[in-house]
């Protein structure tokens, strides 16, 4: 066993339980809270674009190593034990099935629009008054 493996292991459950969320979002034994935040933990894990380009050096993995994982983990522990059983069984089955993650269109929405507004902070606080 390599020193890789356990890194391995610990990014495909990060990634199933992203997943897992997706499912959790539309589970009815969910608690409006916890599917509140899901549901943008869900679209910012899913969507095909980073808030934080990986191209940046450290900074780019940031979010990847710090900022989902542990946004994941905050909204698993909201959700009840047997909900957060089911949608574990279900993503697992889902990833076994199709063999990717979905994408999220309203995620790609999402960072682009906090891009859109950083960009417009920006400008303003440099074009002055």
């Amino acid at each position: 066993m390599s020193l890789i493996d356990p890194l391995k292991s610990w990014a495909k459950a990060v990634k199933r339980d992203g997943v897992t969320l997706w499912f959790a979002a539309q589970h009815p034994g969910v608690p409006w809270y916890s599917r509140a935040l899901g549901a943008v933990v869900v679209a910012y894990a899913l969507s095909p674009v980073d808030l934080i380009p990986d191209f940046i050096p450290v900074l780019g993995y940031l979010d990847d190593l710090i900022l989902l994982p542990g946004l994941i983990y905050l909204t698993l522990r909201t959700l009840p034990a047997p909900v957060l059983a089911d949608c574990r069984e279900q993503a697992r089955q889902w990833m076994a099935r199709e063999g990717k993650k979905p994408s999220s269109k309203v995620g790609l929405v999402l960072v682009m629009a906090v891009w859109l507004g950083a960009a417009l902070v920006l400008w303003h606080w440099l074009a002055g008054p």
